[in-house]
């Protein structure tokens, strides 16, 4: 309940139960449940793996288009041949081959970064850590900013109105 203390008015308000389910059909709704859970467990395990997969496939193309100049031909043709299986897992519903083109694709792809960073490691220096396909692009994009790193000034702004001298 509640009083307003400025005109004295008072609600009061009372909670009652609904309509709750009996306790049968809260029991069929938990063997339900447990004999559906091994099913959902797998459809969970698969969806994972398949969103996964696109993402790799869609770093992976992205990575190719972004730097395409810079890769060698050879390396460039070995990914897009597995990027084309990984392709076609996904057309797919079979789990473990989506997965196993997914491995495959992982394991190219960082072919893809090593021979970038191989590439650039005599004109930009070394590269820096290892990584897959998708996060290789990282270092190149930075390298421009490193290099104007001596130019950084600390400085402390102070404003001062003219006038409010002190005294």
């Amino acid at each position: 309940s509640a009083k307003d203390m400025g005109t004295g008015k008072s609600q009061a308000m009372t909670i009652t139960g609904g309509s709750a389910l009996p306790k049968d059909d809260i029991d069929r709704m938990m063997r339900d449940a447990e004999e559906h859970a091994q099913e959902d467990r797998e459809r969970r395990e698969e969806a994972e793996t398949r969103n996964q997969a696109e993402s790799l496939v869609y770093q992976t193309e992205k990575f190719i288009k972004d730097n395409d100049e810079k890769l060698p031909a050879d390396v460039k043709d070995k990914v897009n041949a597995v990027l084309g299986e990984a392709q076609e897992a996904l057309k797919g519903t079979d789990t473990a081959a989506i997965r196993a083109a997914m491995e495959k694709l992982a394991t190219e792809s960082q072919a893809l970064g090593q021979a970038l960073y191989k590439d650039n490691a005599a004109p930009g220096g070394p590269g820096g850590g290892t990584g897959d396909g998708a996060s290789a692009g990282g270092p190149t994009g930075s390298a421009g900013p490193s290099s104007n790193a001596d130019d950084v000034v600390d400085a402390e702004i102070v404003d001062e109105e003219p006038g409010s001298a002190k005294k």
